[in-house]
């Protein structure tokens, strides 16, 4: 049996809702499956609604957090580790996470809110891009690109894990590792225009004779 309150709250609304509907379940059915009262429900949960929501406000300072601590040559395995916080919550809720996406799907509030809640992930994750960025050419709109791809590739995966179209926690998140190859393209900027300078060198010289021949070879003093 979940241990705290709040758990028991979230785990009796689910077993309600999939017995005997959303509507059909009260705040009071809630709290007398949870074995607590109207009071303490509401200390956890301003409505109805929020009950079914996952903790959002925990999975962004979590994401938060870790993008703060990203080095410029870490940029991207921390997008990417970002993205994981989320997948792993979700994995971890399991039947509770599908039931969610079953419920958003047939009441509209709960599915408003949900999509409202994707932007401020997609903000977030701008915030710390354009930090990283805004000083290269075209940063800001590549900031605005990556965020959003981020977003959207996670998602993408994560919805086909929610249907149970991938079940196997291990591949879905390969999945979501190949989608944030497409959205971190974006990150790494436009390929160098021309053709590749090939220098080949001996294996005795130094590594500033090294440096001179590629500097030669690209035309730069």
């Amino acid at each position: 049996m979940p241990a705290t309150a709040r758990d028991r709250l979230v785990a009796a609304a689910f077993e309600l809702f999939e017995s005997q509907g959303y509507d059909g379940t009260t705040v009071d059915d809630i709290a007398a499956r949870a074995g607590t009262g109207r009071s303490t429900f509401f200390r956890h949960f301003p409505t109805k609604d929020d009950v079914v929501l996952p903790d959002h406000e925990a999975l962004l300072r979590r994401i938060d957090q870790r993008l703060a601590t990203a080095s410029i040559a870490g940029q991207e395995v921390a997008l990417r580790e970002a993205a994981g916080i989320v997948l792993a919550h979700y994995l971890a809720e399991g039947e509770t996470a599908r039931t969610r996406y079953r419920l958003a799907n047939s009441v509209p509030t709960i599915r408003d809110r949900e999509i409202a809640s994707v932007q401020r992930y997609v903000r977030l994750f701008g915030q710390h891009v354009h930090r990283w960025l805004d000083a290269e050419p075209d940063g800001p709109l590549r900031a605005e690109l990556v965020a959003s791809s981020v977003v959207i590739a996670h998602n993408h995966v994560l919805r086909q894990w929610l249907r149970g179209d991938v079940d196997d926690a291990a591949a879905t998140q390969a999945l979501v590792d190949r989608a944030l190859e497409h959205a971190l393209a974006v990150l790494r900027g436009p390929a160098a225009e021309g053709t590749p300078t090939i220098v080949i060198t001996g294996g005795e010289r130094d590594v500033e004779q090294v440096v001179r021949e590629v500097r030669a070879a690209l035309g730069r003093p």
